[in-house]
C-alpha cells in the first residue's frame, strides 16, 4: 500500500476560536480504492517551518493536492501545498491535483488563473487524451498550459480540464473524482497507474 500525503483544506470556527484542517472522507476512501493509504498533512507544520522533518519522518510515496479554498484565500496552505511540490518534484513523487490542486500545479508553476463561468455544479464532456463525463465545481481555471506540463483534457468551452507533466509522474483533474455517487473506474484505475508507472493509463472515463 503506498503511502500518500494529502493536502488539507482549511476552516474557520469563529464561534470556537478554532481553525481547522479538514479532509472529505470520501477522498480518503477514493485513494484507498486506488491502493493507497492517504495520510492528512498538517497545515500549521508550513507555518512552523517543521513540515520538512515532517516529510523526512512520513516518507511518503506520493502527493495528491486535494480540492477547496481559493488560492491566495489561506497562505499558510498555499505555503503548505507549495513546500509539498517542491519535495515531490525533489523526490520525483507521483502527484495528483484535484481542483485547487491542479490550479495550485499551474500556479506553482508560474501560470496565472482566470475566473470561468459555467463550472460550478454542472457536467462537463471532455475532449483530448482523457474523454468521458466528469463533474464540475470550480469558478477559476488556468489562464493556459503550464510550462513542462501538456493538455490532457479540455471543457466543451475548451477550458483545460487535465493536465500532465512531461517528465515527472505528475497529473491534475478540475473535476473531483471522490465527489462522483461511485467512483469512477478509469479515474480509480488512472491515479493507480500514476502510483505504479509501470501500469498503463486509460484514456475514457466511460460512462462515468
Amino acid at each position: 500500500m503506498k503511502r500518500v500525503a494529502v493536502s488539507q483544506r482549511v476552516d474557520a470556527w469563529p464561534d470556537r476560536g478554532e481553525v481547522r484542517d479538514a479532509l472529505d472522507q470520501r477522498l480518503v476512501a477514493f485513494i484507498a480504492a486506488a491502493g493507497g493509504l492517504a495520510i492528512p498533512v498538517p497545515n500549521a507544520l508550513a507555518a512552523a517551518d517543521a513540515l520538512p522533518a515532517w516529510l523526512a519522518a512520513v516518507a511518503p510515496d506520493a502527493v495528491v493536492l486535494s480540492g477547496g479554498n481559493d488560492i491566495g484565500e489561506i497562505p499558510t496552505r498555499d505555503r503548505t501545498e507549495g513546500l509539498l511540490l517542491d519535495h515531490a518534484q525533489q523526490q520525483g513523487l507521483p502527484t495528483l491535483g484535484i481542483c485547487r490542486g491542479m490550479q495550485m500545479l499551474a500556479w506553482h508553476a508560474g501560470t496565472p488563473l482566470k475566473r470561468v463561468a459555467g463550472h460550478v455544479r454542472r457536467r462537463h464532456q471532455l475532449s483530448g487524451r482523457i474523454v468521458g463525463e466528469v463533474n464540475s465545481f470550480h469558478q477559476f481555471a488556468l489562464a493556459d498550459c503550464p510550462a513542462g506540463f501538456e493538455v490532457l483534457a479540455r471543457s466543451e468551452d475548451s477550458e483545460i480540464e487535465a493536465i500532465g507533466h512531461r517528465t515527472l509522474p505528475w497529473e491534475g483533474w478540475m473535476w473531483h473524482p471522490e465527489r462522483e455517487a461511485v467512483f469512477c473506474p478509469a479515474d480509480i484505475a488512472r491515479f493507480r497507474a500514476l502510483l505504479s508507472p509501470d501500469q498503463s493509463l486509460p484514456a475514457s472515463r466511460g460512462l462515468c
